[in-house]
């Protein structure tokens, strides 16, 4: 594949999704230009093999006039409801027809709640959760965030599953042992400040085991987790200082405002996908850049695959067993 931009990290996942094949898609009421274009664009780069679920007619119009080529792209119909899109989008991807989902035109919260219905088949035990990587041009390796788009104001238990949901992207990337640091506005506790409580317990969690496959250390302020120098500086000795992996919010407020700054202010790339599903969703904005956007699905394409790859290895494992 052709460099697209200066941002590497989010070039190499895109090749590393490319390795696995193409994954179908199931694209939920794809019914203005910026969907049907995000969806065709990721067909045509091999990524995906999409099914366009919604008003059929509307989409190839959509498609005619905006001069996208959709090829031999394979279509749903389910009328102009986006929630009957959307119940058929889990739907396939129930059935085993899909491996991930790409929200369309519809709202977020229409897709996101028709997900997490009692009887949708996809939810899993954990809260659902959404990580942005981030590639930074003065970041010597790729940068997580969660949460800034799904959960408001997480509740501790809440944090521990956008937390472990984290560690297993960055563990589908490659990362063995992700650092993570618990972001609050100080690095120390102070009651008057929740968020620095919950930083001290998640990291009192990882270390009892109810978070695994990460080394996590909070509360951190910005500074002092991503400059080994600053925390030096005011005497701070933590494991994950200058090294994280991956940074995780006190709330969504906070993650939003940080992360459109990296882009805007920062020159930073990202992708994004919503986790604690049975696969993986990938939401983006008509504001995303077109490598934000493929790279997403790209993301979503790699995490898809390492649960297919765990899978293998289970029933591999199991058949060994019975010999």
């Amino acid at each position: 594949m052709k460099t697209m931009t200066k941002h590497q990290h989010l070039e190499n996942i895109i090749s590393k999704a490319l390795k696995l094949g193409p994954a179908h898609a199931a694209v939920a009421y794809p019914c203005n230009a910026f969907s049907v274009e995000a969806a065709a664009t990721a067909y045509h780069l091999g990524l995906i093999l999409p099914i366009m679920v919604g008003p059929s007619d509307l989409i190839r119009f959509i498609a005619n006039e905006n001069r996208i080529d959709l090829g031999k792209i394979e279509f749903l119909d389910t009328g102009n409801d986006p929630i009957d899109a959307a119940r058929a989008s889990v739907a396939l991807c129930r059935d085993g027809r899909a491996n991930l989902i790409m929200k369309g035109s519809l709202h977020t919260d229409e897709l996101l709640g028709t997900v997490v219905g009692k009887d949708s088949g996809m939810r899993t035990s954990r809260r659902i959760s959404h990580a942005f990587v981030f590639d930074l041009p003065h970041y010597p390796k790729p940068l997580m965030m969660a949460d800034c788009v799904v959960n408001v104001n997480p509740s501790l238990i809440e944090k521990r599953d956008i937390v472990q949901n984290a560690v297993d992207l960055a563990h589908a990337l490659g990362v063995e042992l992700p650092h993570v640091g618990i972001l609050s506005a100080v690095e120390t506790i102070n009651v008057a400040i929740p968020g620095t409580i919950d930083a001290a317990a998640l990291s009192k969690m990882a270390q009892r085991g109810q978070i695994t496959g990460a080394v996590v250390d909070g509360p951190l302020a910005f500074d002092n987790a991503i400059s080994q120098h600053a925390a030096s500086i005011k005497g701070i000795d933590s494991p994950v200082s200058g090294n994280c992996d991956i940074l995780v919010l006190p709330d969504l407020e906070a993650g939003n405002m940080l992360y459109k700054q990296l882009i805007y202010l920062a020159d930073a790339e990202c992708a994004g996908i919503v986790l604690g599903t049975k696969v993986p969703i990938v939401i983006t904005s008509r504001a995303d850049s077109p490598l934000s956007r493929v790279a997403s699905c790209a993301l979503a394409i790699v995490k898809a695959g390492a649960k297919r790859t765990r899978t293998l290895e289970c029933i591999t494992l199991a058949e060994k067993c019975a010999l």
